[in-house]
């Protein structure tokens, strides 16, 4: 294939919780299946991600558990790096906003993104009244204010956000607000805010979304969630000024000399997105090409920028991330010129995953109810790739969908086991027993033969180009069959009756099998990466086998195999799992 080059990003999560099966089907595992296979093909590929530390997710947390700030945000921070590794999510980089050995080069990316958006005249300043706590002598963050919904009169509302009806709020507009800081009531205060010109970009940015309808134009197949939530929102409600600035000492001081934004923050929305730009940047440092080697990855327009996002992230990446990079050009370009920040290639939402455990009904994924499957816990009983087949198999790509603890074991032990597994370890263990653990001859191969083959090459195709096209599960379902279809041809050849009748026609089988063996090999590695090694052992695969060309190169006659393992484990929610 042609050299390509990809910057793949998954959504900053938040340092203050660990992960989740949601968060991993959400954005992190689609990414990671995708840069796998991006380097199959021989894209030169970069993977950012690292923890959104700064605003009041944070604080808030610390408050509750009654730690430092600095300390939580640092400790989740190495939670979810061990998880990600866990899982075999590997990122070229995984940093923190506000991490000690990040924040210093985040902070001046955020700030001169800021400064040369301000410079170009898209903030306005703006007075406004906001809710104040007098004992606690400060400005209460969204998410310091509960109160009653206005819209469905719920009490569980947060002043951003009403946790039973889902509405957006106002916090002014909160019924008995009360902060969390000291239980008392707040009162209005004047303060000052900036806030990004979304409207003076609306046009641009509209006519940029109109573009990702048609894959062959922009070269990308957008999901139709992505491109219906933001032009959706454009069009009914148009694209108001929003506020970029908050009354907060955590997190990115606003880079003005105007007395109105001293002991003020960056929005954490404004200065997250700037996080995958500013680790690209600190990757690059430490990889020895300096910090301005970032622009290679976000200034060239031979370089493809692709988001992995959770549906509640669409709208910030969407519609806020790119109209603030096309705020920084120069230029009207849409897509910028070469030395301008490049707009997303591709913005590939997944919706949320539900969650049932046995004998219960279906319900959210809830940190706060513990209604989760913790990927710490999941991982000091079970293998990854289980987990990394299922939330592929069943992943919400269109449509949420639900976690369900039985049907988990089920996919597991039905269809791993018995399509992928049973078919490696009924060929390799009939090529140990009676052909010396060797690749036997392919002899003349007759038409079944040949058409087997031709599965092989076909599933290759298609799964290339449904991974092409962020189509995760549709890929999985493919190299799946061509499993199956291994599994008819060995029952529909029967090699364990030829091998008494007729030794050259039972070893012509067993070769496409093994030569079928060898393509999923490939196909499968980049969805369950320590399988697809166990696999390559067995077949005694040298280095490269990954590359997807070589998915349908022939093992030779004569080559060696290796002591056929298990490959899929069957599972038993008794070894644990629980909520």
């Amino acid at each position: 294939m042609a050299s390509r080059r990809y910057l793949v990003t998954a959504a900053l999560p938040y340092s203050n919780g660990r992960l989740h099966v949601g968060h991993i089907a959400g954005a992190y595992l689609p990414a990671d299946t995708y840069v796998r296979y991006l380097r199959a093909t021989g894209a030169e590929v970069r993977f950012i991600c690292g923890s959104d530390d700064n605003g009041v997710a944070a604080l808030r947390s610390a408050r509750l558990e009654q730690r430092p700030v600095e300390e939580l945000t640092a400790a989740y921070n190495r939670c979810q790096q061990q998880d990600f590794e866990g899982l075999g999510i590997k990122f070229d980089i995984y940093g923190g906003t506000h991490q000690p050995r990040y924040a210093k080069t985040h902070e001046k990316f955020s700030q001169d993104f800021f400064l040369k958006i301000f410079q170009k005249g898209l903030f306005s300043k703006r007075r406004i009244n906001q809710l104040y706590d007098v004992e606690a002598a400060q400005f209460l963050p969204d998410r310091f204010v509960r109160g009653t919904c206005p819209f469905c009169g719920s009490g569980n509302a947060y002043g951003d956000q009403c946790e039973e009806c889902g509405r957006a709020i106002d916090q002014t507009t909160l019924i008995d607000p009360v902060s969390i800081l000291t239980e008392s009531r707040p009162v209005l205060r004047e303060t000052v805010h900036w806030y990004l010109r979304l409207d003076q970009l609306q046009a641009r940015l509209t006519t940029w979304l109109d573009g990702k309808k048609d894959p062959a134009a922009c070269g990308a197949v957008w999901r139709p969630v992505v491109l219906n939530q933001s032009l959706g929102r454009i069009v009914a409600e148009g694209l108001p000024e929003r506020a970029m600035t908050r009354d907060l000492t955590w997190g990115v001081p606003v880079p003005l000399d105007d007395p109105d934004a001293q002991g003020k923050s960056l929005y954490v929305w404004f200065d997250a997105p700037i996080g995958y730009v500013s680790f690209t940047a600190a990757w690059c440092a430490e990889s020895g090409a300096g910090e301005e080697a970032y622009a290679h990855w976000w200034k060239d327009p031979e370089c493809k920028v692709v988001h992995f996002i959770g549906e509640d992230n669409i709208v910030f990446h969407a519609i806020t991330w790119p109209a603030m990079l096309l705020a920084t050009h120069d230029s009207t370009d849409l897509q910028g010129q070469p030395g301008e920040y490049q707009l997303p290639h591709n913005v590939v939402a997944n919706s949320f995953m539900n969650i049932k455990f046995p004998g219960k009904e279906e319900e959210k994924i809830s940190k706060s109810r513990g209604t989760a499957v913790w990927i710490g816990d999941y991982l000091k009983s079970f293998d990854p790739d289980p987990l990394r087949y299922y939330l592929t198999a069943t992943a919400p790509e269109g449509a949420r969908t639900t976690f369900d603890l039985d049907d988990f074991v089920t996919r597991n032990n039905g269809e791993l086991l018995n399509a992928l597994g049973n078919f490696f370890n009924r060929t390799l263990t009939f090529a140990q027993k009676y052909f010396e653990s060797k690749v036997p001859a392919a002899g003349t191969r007759g038409t079944d033969d040949k058409v087997q083959l031709g599965r092989c090459k076909t599933a290759m195709e298609r799964a290339g180009a449904e991974l092409e096209a962020c189509h995760f599960k549709a890929a999985l379902h493919v190299v799946m069959s061509l499993a199956r279809a291994g599994n008819v041809y060995f029952d529909q050849t029967k090699p364990f009756h030829t091998r008494k009748t007729d030794l050259e026609a039972c070893g012509r089988a067993i070769n496409v099998c093994l030569q079928t063996c060898r393509t999923l090999t490939t196909l499968i590695a980049p969805f369950l990466p320590a399988t697809g090694q166990r696999c390559a052992a067995m077949l005694g695969l040298a280095p490269g086998w990954e590359s997807w060309p070589a998915a349908i190169a022939e093992l030779p006659a004569g080559q060696g195999l290796s002591e056929p393992v298990i490959l899929v484990k069957k599972l038993d929610l008794k070894e644990g799992l629980g909520a």
